[in-house]
């Protein structure tokens, strides 16, 4: 018989398994609760400091994740400028192991633009100092691999200006510090800094393509015609918004070096010029608003120089009787004297004051140019200022005051930022309505049969003046450097955008015919600009419209006859 014999060691041992087991697993949930909690405990703080702490001086915690700078963009979100963390490369002198003299001649290998005895100072001194801020990436692996731990890398805010030099005079730049000096970076260095606004990007009216056709023509015309430098607006003429403003000489923010001092010199907002000829448009218009010219068909003598005060005006070419639309398409200087003396001092004054000839230009920045005004407004003065002589101003003063000559008579101040749905500033009236619907007439004729034929994008309806001035210069004006100036707007049967093209000294070479004057240097300029930034512009060539001149050109085949 057998028999069932029962072990109890092994159903002991079980036992013991199991509850060694359940304790681990206790012990296990114990300690992710704990973990838990911890994690809990740690987030809820995180969440404080970031939203209810203000020791640290930040104001709302949501400032640690704001850039330290907003980003500036153009009026179609094209990043112009915006905050990066890049590299710098500092030496600490007392930790250098290699010689002095062989760290120099690495360094130049690398940055062949810094003189060596700098790189030497520089690596003698007792403190640590930087070699290069802005650094390139492979700068900075060319220094790591020269394996002395007397170099460091510190990684510090950079502000990047990805469009290289587009711009540069609008932009500005910032210093080490990353404030604000110039441009629109110093103008609005308060709000770009911020905590309540550096969250979004700063938009300007700007259009990078514009800007960028705008520099492109202007630059090719300055190299072709070895000029000195050149300026260059569009503006909207309803709202003031600058769509593209362009200077030469440039440079490139990214890269400050002291020789670009010149060139960071705004030449639209801050260097003044007599702008000549393209004042006469200015002149007449204002002769139309008060009555004085009342008859586009009325003759002035222009056969010969006009003797006034003990100076001589006279004209370019040989003169002859002009009616008011000739003296604009010839360019007259006798004629424009003639109807200015008509109009007197008192109204001329008026006219360049309502225009702010007599101030700082109206836009956001602080690189703007005081005019030289006159100091004594006699009969002479009038009639030399009606056409640009004896008056300087800076291009942009000019850009607003045509606009207001032909949107309908309504100055308004230029800006650089988008107004996007905001509506313009109201303006005020310095010509009638009527006045700026005559005066888009003659403008237009000027490219049609005038002085600014060169200027005439087909189908694009361009109206404008051209400006040749002598510079003036010890003794009196020098003959050999002229200012070549086109302005203009398009299209003229509804203007909407006013560009100035000047050319500061071009030469006469076979680029213009041989030709310095503005008919053949800044008007062509005029005419690229508007055909390829046009249709960016949303103006398209229409070969089926454009203003109603006919009651203007008989007038000037009745002279022809008369002659």
């Amino acid at each position: 018989m057998n028999t069932l014999v029962v072990r109890p060691t092994r159903v002991r041992t079980a036992g013991v398994r199991q509850q060694i087991l359940l304790t681990a697993q206790q012990r296990l949930m114990m300690l992710m609760l704990l973990f838990m909690a911890a994690f809990f405990l740690v987030s809820v703080r995180l969440l404080y400091f970031a939203l209810f702490d203000t020791s640290s001086g930040n104001g709302n915690g949501a400032a640690a994740f704001l850039p330290a700078r907003a980003d500036i963009v153009d009026r179609n979100g094209v990043p112009l400028a915006r905050t990066i963390d890049g590299y710098s490369i500092r030496v600490v002198p007392t930790k250098l192991l290699n010689n002095r003299q062989y760290l120099a001649d690495e360094l130049v290998k690398i940055f062949p633009d810094t003189p060596r005895e700098e790189f030497v100072a520089k690596l003698s001194g007792s403190k640590p100092t930087y070699i290069r801020r802005r650094a390139l990436p492979d700068q900075v692996a060319a220094v790591n691999a020269i394996g002395d731990i007397g170099f460091d890398f510190p990684r510090e805010k950079e502000r990047l200006y990805p469009q290289i030099s587009l711009a540069a005079h609008v932009l500005g730049f910032t210093d080490a510090a990353g404030h604000g000096v110039t441009g629109v970076e110093g103008s609005f260095d308060k709000q770009l800094t911020d905590k309540a606004t550096r969250g979004q990007p700063l938009a300007l009216s700007i259009d990078a393509r514009v800007q960028g056709v705008l520099e492109s023509e202007l630059g090719n015309a300055v190299t072709n015609l070895e000029a000195i430098g050149g300026a260059g607006i569009i503006l909207d003429v309803h709202t003031g918004e600058v769509l593209a403003m362009a200077s030469l000489p440039t440079y490139n923010p990214n890269k400050l070096v002291a020789a670009d001092a010149a060139a960071r010199r705004n030449a639209v907002s801050y260097n003044l010029y007599e702008l000549g000829s393209t004042f006469k448009p200015l002149s007449i218009g204002a002769a139309i608003d008060d009555g004085v010219v009342t008859n586009m068909a009325r003759r002035y003598d222009a056969s010969a120089p006009l003797a006034i005060a003990g100076f001589r005006i006279r004209d370019s070419h040989p003169g002859r009787w002009y009616n008011v639309p000739e003296t604009l398409i010839q360019s007259s200087n006798i004629a424009t004297a003639r109807i200015a003396d008509e109009l007197g001092r008192e109204k001329m004054e008026t006219l360049f004051r309502s225009l702010e000839f007599n101030k700082r230009p109206e836009i956001e920045l602080k690189e703007r140019a005081f005019p030289l005004w006159p100091k004594d407004w006699g009969r002479l003065t009038t009639m030399t200022t009606a056409y640009g002589h004896g008056i300087a101003v800076t291009p942009l003063h000019l850009a607003s005051a045509y606009a207001a000559l032909v949107n309908g008579g309504l100055w308004r101040p230029a800006t650089l930022v988008k107004l996007g749905d905001k509506a313009p500033p109201q303006g005020r009236r310095v010509f009638k309505a009527s006045t700026s619907a005559r005066m888009r007439q003659l403008l237009r004729l000027i490219v049609m049969d005038g002085t600014g034929k060169q200027a005439d994008a087909p189908g694009f309806r361009v109206g404008g003046k051209t400006g040749s001035a002598e510079k003036p210069g010890i003794g009196g004006y020098r003959r050999s450097s002229v200012v070549a100036t086109f302005a203009a707007a398009f299209p003229m049967d509804n203007p909407r955008y006013v560009i100035v093209a000047m050319i500061d000294e071009p030469k006469g070479n076979a680029y213009s015919s041989g030709q310095r004057t503005a008919g053949w240097t800044a008007a062509p300029v005029v005419r690229k600009i508007v055909m390829r930034a046009g249709p960016m512009l949303g103006v398209f060539p229409d070969e089926t419209r454009d203003v109603d001149v006919s009651e203007l050109t008989p007038l000037l085949r009745r002279n022809e006859e008369a002659e």
